[in-house]
């Protein structure tokens, strides 16, 4: 089921994740004994009382149904109209809703068309905008609801080449502040994860690619990005997925509006 009636401490229903293709999702429900992989690499795992749990991605083999009472793949591309109402068709009324979406391929500002940043600010601010809205107003009602924008630590320390991502995903940031407030009083709220360097496809292309350009290896790239980060390392998948989780959790009621840094220590500010 994707709705019922809930009570503050004990969400019931319904959660909708999405994720961009070939990365994958964890999802784990804690009704269930073990956790339930969707995919083959895993970016995040949620855990929370929901019933059922529906994970959203591009193609077929992400989007398999491994827990058909449980987990329901819908494949899609989120960033589509088309996309969008396939999902929300198929779990109309979540509780907990995990918004995410690939980034624009890394490209120097200059070289950037109109439409790249239509496509881009469409992909990454509007579309969870959307999604959020289409969902919003039953999450009050029901007096629970719990939504998680996956965005990244560019939008507090920009990185060259990615200034469409920083840009929208920076748009989306301020958009949600004020919406957020508006519905905390209603056991609802709205956070973003900002996550750091995390050995995804999505950090492996980047890293291919300043490689390309610098005439570097690989390796290069990843060794002088883990100079940068004080933990001396890259994020496990775990680690995300743990925080996701309790954002998704009754638990976390009180947070509302904020952007949670998960980078190891490599944003250098007190604020």
């Amino acid at each position: 089921m994707c709705s019922s009636d809930l009570a503050t401490e004990k969400p019931t229903a319904g959660a909708i994740v999405t994720a961009p293709s070939p990365v994958a999702v964890v999802v784990r429900v804690n009704v269930l004994p073990e956790p339930v992989t969707v995919g083959t690499e895993p970016l995040a795992t949620v855990k929370s009382a929901a019933d059922t749990v529906l994970f959203c991605a591009f193609d077929k083999g992400d989007a398999r149904d491994d827990s058909p009472s449980r987990v329901h793949g819908v494949a899609a591309d989120v960033g589509t109209e088309q996309g969008r109402a396939a999902l929300l068709a198929a779990c109309p009324a979540p509780d907990i809703l995990v918004n995410n979406n690939g980034g624009p391929p890394a490209k120097d500002f200059r070289a950037l068309s109109h439409a790249d940043m239509v496509k881009g600010v469409e992909g990454n601010m509007i579309t969870p905008i959307v999604l959020i809205q289409a969902v919003i107003d039953g999450m009050a009602q029901r007096r629970f609801g719990r939504i998680i924008n996956i965005t990244s630590g560019s939008v507090k320390a920009p990185i060259p080449n990615l200034d469409l991502s920083s840009g929208a995903r920076a748009g989306l940031t301020a958009f949600i502040a004020g919406v957020a407030r508006q519905v905390a009083k209603d056991n609802v709220t709205i956070n973003n994860i900002l996550p750091g360097a995390f050995w995804t496809d999505r950090l492996k292309y980047i890293s291919e690619q300043a490689a390309k350009a610098r005439g570097i290896s690989v390796d290069d790239v990843r060794n002088e990005r883990l100079r940068t980060i004080p933990a001396g390392r890259l994020g496990e998948p775990g680690e995300f997925g743990e925080l996701c989780a309790f954002l998704a959790s009754a638990q976390a009621g009180y947070i509302t509006g904020q952007n949670l840094l998960i980078d190891g220590g490599a944003f250098p500010g007190a604020f």
